[in-house]
């Protein structure tokens, strides 16, 4: 299962004609540090909704259980407004067009690339994940 591509299918069907799949697949390699071809690396990303008081949220997603919503405006203070900006000019829509469509892709990106829990056990819970992306920051 190519969980970029699920999750390019799912943003671009949120955004419309407008958006270009491939746009889609480079503007979400962009965000969680990978590419259709070398896999991805939420462990920025969610260190970064962690640091914004989001761990339960992303906790949720990570388990098997059901997902926590994460609000445009939740997703926007994380991620930046600038950096925001700058996906939604790539991709030709809007900023609330696309915080709505990844509202609903990244939970299920996520969700769906630990299944069973098994990532987020496999590192120790949300603070091993935190701790394993601090250390490819450095």
């Amino acid at each position: 299962m190519d969980i970029m591509k699920i999750g390019a299918q799912l943003l671009a069907s949120k955004l419309g004609g407008n958006a270009d799949s491939d746009q889609v697949t480079n503007m979400l390699g962009n965000l969680l540090g990978g590419n259709s071809d070398s896999g991805l690396d939420f462990g920025n990303l969610l260190s970064g909704l962690q640091s914004n008081g989001l761990g339960n949220v992303v906790e949720s997603w990570l388990g098997d259980g059901a997902n926590e919503e994460i609000s445009a405006s939740q997703l926007e203070g994380a991620l930046g407004a600038d950096k925001v900006q700058e996906m939604a000019s790539q991709l030709g829509t809007d900023e609330g067009s696309l915080l709505s469509g990844l509202s609903e892709a990244l939970p299920q990106m996520v969700d769906k690339s630990s299944s069973g829990g098994s990532l987020l056990d496999s590192v120790g819970g949300i603070g091993g994940l935190a701790s394993l992306a601090g250390k490819f920051l450095k």
